[in-house]
């Protein structure tokens, strides 16, 4: 079974020791330091409150309980990264993180400069692969949460959520059940193949997959610099240079569909029809 990065796991924590993710090594933000991308993922299934991550003592919520599971593909499985995202707009609920067998997915690359920073992690299509992916059961406030941060209510957004039906995509939570399906986060741009039409896998680090990226292109380097660092800085500070970048990508014809588009629309009825998606407080950046 393929794992999540290797970059991103965490080391173990001292046993009986402080759950906090700093002690346990989650602590490191993306959002704060965009080389960190997609963050350090737990080894476990685990709630997340606050700053802490504590044992969890079930896989799966039923329908009564209010929440419903999301697939995390890249820093959505990073504790520290939730936790930034909800403490934006003071939601302070715990989030159940179940580590899954997911079968029928992998993970590529964006094919967009993040406003963040980074180039972010986008699920493809990827029939008889089998990844260890994280289950997020969110309720509605969360999701609101999630769905501001990727774009999802805005026109320029980056991510459509959709639902991906069982057995297309079948998610084992590890408790011998099959979940009925999960949203995911698609890319309305795409992603990147891999030189032959198919798409990429993300490599799980931000330095190596930066420093291809600009290696291969002289117009990027003009753009965004010659280092990664310099790509950070840059795309952090500009978001029409990002929005260039995005286009650029393009341009050089290193874009592919990520084989999900069409689930767009096509799922169940929205879980939470009616609800509001976040508008107080500080506006949620887009990855």
């Amino acid at each position: 079974m393929s794992q999540p990065p290797s970059e991103g796991r965490a080391p173990a924590g001292p046993p009986g020791g402080s759950r906090t993710l700093r002690a346990l090594g989650l602590a490191g933000v993306p959002r704060e330091d965009p080389l960190l991308y997609p963050g350090a993922w737990p080894r476990e299934s685990g709630l997340l409150d606050g700053d802490r991550l504590l044992p969890l003592d079930r896989a799966v919520y039923e329908e009564g309980d209010g929440r419903v599971p999301v697939l995390a593909i890249g820093s959505n499985a990073s504790p520290a990264q939730l936790h930034h995202k909800m403490a934006e707009f003071g939601v302070d609920s715990p989030v159940p993180m179940v580590r899954s067998r997911v079968t029928g997915l992998d993970i590529g690359v964006s094919a967009h400069v993040s406003r963040m920073g980074y180039v972010s992690a986008s699920p493809v299509a990827a029939p008889g692969v089998v990844r260890e992916l994280f289950v997020l059961w969110l309720d509605e406030a969360q999701l609101a949460v999630i769905d501001a941060s990727e774009g999802v209510p805005m026109a320029g957004g980056n991510f459509d959520r959709v639902w991906l039906p069982a057995p297309d995509v079948r998610v084992e939570p590890g408790d011998g059940s099959v979940l009925r399906g999960a949203y995911a986060y698609v890319n309305r741009h795409g992603v990147l193949h891999d030189g032959a039409g198919a798409p990429r896998r993300h490599p799980g680090a931000q330095r190596p997959l930066i420093t291809e990226l600009l290696d291969a292109s002289a117009r990027l380097r003009e753009l965004f610099g010659a280092t990664p660092e310099e790509f950070c800085a840059r795309a952090r500070a500009d978001r029409r240079l990002c929005d260039r970048g995005t286009r650029l990508f393009a341009a050089e014809q290193r874009v592919t569909a990520s084989g999900l588009e069409r689930y767009v629309g096509s799922g169940p009825e929205d879980p939470f029809a009616g609800g509001r998606t976040p508008s107080s407080g500080p506006t949620a950046p887009m990855p």
